[in-house]
């Protein structure tokens, strides 16, 4: 248990995050849970290692970029106050941290790539259930859900990346299934625009990590590109000469040299 306490610590908060979300009935509450869902964020990436900070904190903002044009522009899904709630953007920090902690876990360092093979096949079943079994208990057929696993699949069978995305799938599926069995927020039958059938939540949605996660990494690069072009030109620019005042040489003179009488 113990290589995997924060694993369990994400998994255990997002339900009861959730539950409690569900019972609040002002949008302050729901702010009050936004600050403490930041400082458990904060607290977690404490403890994780210091290069998946920074990637962490990126994909806060990234992720709400997302958030703001899915949610309220787009409106493929919404939460119950018709907002993007304050909790929402450190809870998709905590997905990408899950993701992260995933490449040194000791399952994943075991059997490598046979736990990519067993979570693809899992979201391979749930994804054909969504357009076969599914609809006759939820009356959605799961369209958008389908049309996610080949992403799914690529990133789990191509990217180099693959424990990062095995692991949110697991995470998003926890989170999607409590988010919308609570009433937290709903995916929409069709969604606009495309006009593409989902389920609530569509099952391989997950796929979209790998967006948020491309996303992250180039905005990751482009900053250490800008701030180091930065500091080459702090340090070029102090290595340039500066012209200063002109400075005349005496000439010096010339030692006497007379013959002694």
């Amino acid at each position: 248990m113990q290589p995997y306490w924060l694993h369990a610590y994400l998994l255990v908060y997002f339900p009861l995050g959730l539950f409690a979300d569900s019972k609040v009935t002002a949008v302050w509450q729901q702010d009050v849970l936004g600050v403490l869902t930041f400082i458990a964020l904060y607290l977690a990436a404490l403890k994780a290692p210091p290069g998946s900070r920074a990637q962490v904190w990126t994909c806060v903002a990234v992720a709400t970029c997302f958030e703001v044009f899915s949610s309220l522009v787009w409106g493929i899904y919404r939460y119950r106050f018709h907002n993007v709630p304050l909790f929402v953007p450190p809870g998709h920090g905590m997905v990408y941290l899950f993701g992260l902690l995933a490449v040194q876990a000791p399952l994943v360092q075991r059997h490598g790539r046979r736990v990519a093979y067993f979570v693809l096949a899992a979201a391979t079943a749930w994804s054909l259930a969504g357009v076969t079994v599914l609809p006759q208990l939820t009356g959605r057929v799961d369209v958008q859900g389908l049309m996610c696993l080949p992403v799914l699949a690529v990133f789990l069978l191509r990217s180099q990346r693959w424990p990062l995305f095995a692991a949110i799938w697991v995470i998003v599926a926890v989170l999607e299934i409590a988010g919308t069995s609570f009433g937290n927020w709903y995916w929409v039958p069709v969604a606009p625009w495309t006009g593409i059938p989902s389920g609530n939540p569509p099952s391989a949605i997950a796929a979209g990590y790998g967006i948020i996660d491309g996303s992250v990494l180039v905005v990751l690069c482009a900053s250490y590109r800008l701030g180091l072009n930065t500091i080459i030109t702090r340090i070029t620019s102090t290595m340039i000469p500066r012209p200063g005042p002109n400075l005349r040489l005496r000439p010096a003179k010339r030692a006497y040299s007379g013959e002694e009488v």
